[in-house]
């Protein structure tokens, strides 16, 4: 029987912790099936090492952008800095990841102010944003409301998802996709199997979030992107499909919203 084919939409494998053993982890990976990786961009002097990995490793994708835990590395030339990384390379296929954290950080009206030209930066080049959002999304929620009505609020996916089925069915009705990551297969994370069962077949990702984030069995461990098939077989669980349809249905939802060949 062959390995279903699938993508881990959301990695950050640029860690020093993936140094000793990245050709082993990449063995690992193409062994697993997945056939595609995302590698998202936490701030700008990553986007070298990201564009070399791609460069070593054909099967990836990356997104530019600044984390909303990252707003010291922000600066008055970081709009276009973010610019001319996309534009120079056709393998940028999203802006991000950007968003809002509140568990960590309080300075809400600071995330805002990178937040927003990301998300104008994303329209302008017509690209997705990796979003990412803990504990806070009301007011992520009320700007991409008010950008919706004025035209101005991009495609994208809700990364690494662990808000109530309330919330993302939000999310849903703003266009946004939805990843699942490790945290599915935890047996506590109720809300996230919830979301999971709900989701619309046509709008929901697979992700590791690597090196973070590993799944059961392998819970607090270094996280790797052929991790992805335990994310992929728990939520085919959860919605009682097999294996192989939550993986054509999440590879299939990845490939149109990041474009990817």
């Amino acid at each position: 029987m062959s390995t279903p084919v699938l993508i881990d939409s959301h990695c950050h494998i640029v860690f020093r912790t993936f140094e000793e053993d990245l050709e082993a982890v990449a063995e690992r990976w193409r062994g697993a099936g997945v056939k595609s990786l995302l590698h998202a961009c936490v701030e700008p002097s990553e986007i070298p090492a990201i564009r070399s990995l791609a460069d070593r490793f054909p099967e990836m994708r990356y997104s530019v952008g600044v984390h909303p835990l990252d707003t010291k590395h922000w600066s008055q030339d970081t709009p276009e800095v973010l610019r001319l990384a996309a534009l120079d390379d056709s393998r940028v296929v999203a802006i991000g990841e950007l968003g809002l954290d509140l568990f960590r950080d309080k300075n809400l009206d600071e995330q805002l102010g990178i937040l927003r030209p990301q998300l104008d930066l994303a329209v302008e080049l017509n690209l997705p944003v990796i979003i990412h959002c803990r504990d806070a999304a009301e007011p992520m929620l009320t700007e991409l409301r008010a950008r919706q009505l004025e035209g101005r609020c991009p495609d994208g996916v809700m990364h690494c998802w662990g808000g109530t089925p309330e919330e993302m069915h939000q999310f849903l009705e703003l266009g946004l996709y939805i990843s699942f990551s490790g945290t599915v297969t935890f047996p506590k994370a109720v809300p996230t199997h919830d979301c999971a069962q709900q989701v619309p077949q046509d709008r929901f990702l697979v992700e590791t979030d690597c090196p973070f984030l590993a799944p059961v069995p392998r819970r607090g461990k270094r996280n790797e992107p052929a991790f992805v098939a335990s994310v992929a077989t728990r939520v085919a669980e959860l919605r009682q499909q097999s294996l192989e349809q939550v993986a054509q249905d999440s590879t299939a939802n990845a490939r149109r919203l990041f474009r990817l060949p």
